[in-house]
C-alpha cells in the first residue's frame, strides 16, 4: 500500500483509476485527484456561480451554480471511472452505483463547496471535500482549500498529511489555554441556543475561532492551528473527511456522551483537553436545543 506522502506520485501514475478496486490507497489517489480538479473548477466559474444564487433550509442558507456544478462534475466522473460506487453529495443527495451491497460496497461522500458563505463573499476559507467509504467506514479523505491550494489528506491507519507532510494535533493539556474553533447553526432558533452555549464555554478556554468551514476547521485542528473543534448541526459530508483526517493526526473524534460523532455534535480534541471540553459542553448541553 503506498503511504500518504507518497500520494502525489500515485496521481500522477494513474493508479487512483482502478475501476473496482476497494483499496484504500488508490481510493485516496483518486479523491485527491478529484477534489483538486472540482477546486479548480470552483474557483473558475466564481464570478459567474456568485449571481445563481439559491436557498435551501433558510434564507442565510445560500447555495450557488458553483455548488451544484462541481457535484455534477464529480459524479460525472465518478460514473466514468468507477461505474459500481455510489455518492452521497450535499447537493442532490445519495446516487447508487451499479454495484449492489456486498464486501467492498464503496461510497463517496462530497461536499462541493465547504463554506460557501466565504465562497460568495470572496473569503479565502472554502474547500472541497471528498471522503470515501467502504463498507461503511470511511477509508480516506481530502480536503482542498480552493483559494490557498492547501490540501489535508488521510488514509486510515495511515496518519494525515498537509501537503505531503505528516501532522499532529495539538499537545495542550489546559482547557484554559485552548484556542478552540467552533461554526453555528443557519436556523435562527439554533444560532440563539449555540450563542448560549458559547457563553458558557468562552470564559473557560483562550479563546474562540469561528471560520466558516467545518472541513477547514478539522484540518487546522489536525495541524494544531487551532486546538479543539466542535459544532452541532454537521451533516455527513461536511465532516467525513476532516474527521478522517482529524483522528488520523491523533485527535479523539467524538460525539457527546458516548454517542457518536454525528448531527447532534461532532468534537474533536487532542487527549490532554477532550475530557475537560467534553463534560464542559455536557454540562452546557451543547448537543440540546433545537
Amino acid at each position: 500500500m503506498a503511504v500518504q506522502g507518497e500520494v502525489t506520485g500515485v496521481v500522477a501514475t494513474g493508479s487512483g483509476r482502478a475501476g473496482g478496486s476497494a483499496e484504500p490507497a488508490g481510493l485516496l489517489a483518486l479523491a485527491v485527484r478529484l477534489a483538486r480538479e472540482a477546486a479548480g473548477v470552483a474557483s473558475a466559474m466564481r464570478s459567474a456561480a456568485i449571481t445563481d444564487i439559491a436557498t435551501k433550509t433558510t434564507r442565510t442558507d445560500v447555495v450557488t451554480a458553483a455548488d451544484v456544478a462541481v457535484e455534477r462534475y464529480v459524479g460525472a466522473a465518478l460514473r466514468r471511472l468507477r461505474p459500481g460506487d455510489s455518492l452521497l453529495g450535499e447537493e442532490a443527495g445519495e446516487r447508487a452505483g451499479t454495484r449492489a451491497g456486498g464486501a467492498g460496497t464503496v461510497r463517496w461522500i462530497l461536499d462541493p463547496i465547504d463554506g460557501t458563505v466565504n465562497y460568495l463573499y470572496g473569503l479565502p476559507q472554502w474547500a472541497v471535500s471528498l471522503a470515501v467509504e467502504v463498507d461503511g467506514q470511511v477509508v480516506a479523505g481530502v480536503v482542498r482549500n480552493g483559494v490557498t491550494g492547501q490540501e489535508w489528506t488521510a488514509l486510515r491507519g495511515h496518519g494525515a498529511y498537509h501537503r505531503g507532510r505528516p501532522v499532529r494535533g495539538s499537545g495542550v493539556t489546559e482547557l484554559g489555554q485552548a484556542l478552540v474553533a467552533t461554526g453555528f447553526g443557519y436556523a435562527p432558533d439554533r444560532r440563539a441556543y449555540q450563542a448560549r452555549v458559547l457563553a458558557g464555554l468562552l470564559p473557560a478556554v483562550r479563546d474562540i475561532r469561528r471560520l466558516g468551514s467545518a472541513a477547514l476547521d478539522l484540518c487546522l485542528a489536525a495541524q494544531g492551528r487551532v486546538d479543539a473543534y466542535f459544532e452541532k448541526g454537521l451533516n455527513l459530508w461536511d465532516h467525513a473527511a476532516g474527521a478522517l483526517v482529524a483522528a488520523e493526526a491523533g485527535l479523539r473524534v467524538t460525539g457527546l456522551a458516548g454517542a457518536a460523532p454525528g448531527p447532534e455534535l461532532v468534537l474533536a480534541a487532542p487527549a490532554g483537553i477532550h475530557r475537560q471540553l467534553h463534560d464542559l459542553l455536557v454540562a452546557l448541553e451543547a448537543a440540546g436545543g433545537p
